[in-house]
């Protein structure tokens, strides 16, 4: 599955991301919130349980229950700053 990425500043010049499978976009429930583009197709292995490099725990599960998948914050880990 190919997924675009978004991110979001948090406290201390951290970023959370958000995939999002490619084609769709932010769901509703997110565009209240300052996401910026990151990364475009993106090749998301289904069987991973973590994408590594934006943070994202169980981002199939993720998907598959809410259209998405999001960094969870105390996971997080800081990239390109």
């Amino acid at each position: 599955m190919r997924v675009n990425i978004f991110r979001r500043t948090e406290q201390g010049g951290e970023y959370s991301y958000m995939a999002v499978p490619e084609g769709r976009s932010i769901p509703a429930e997110a565009t209240n919130i300052d996401w910026e583009a990151d990364s475009w197709g993106i090749d998301l292995n289904e069987e991973t349980d973590y994408l590594e490099e934006f943070s994202i725990a169980q981002p199939m599960q993720q998907i598959q229950s809410k259209g998405y998948a999001i960094t969870s914050y105390q996971g997080n880990a800081s990239r390109r700053m």
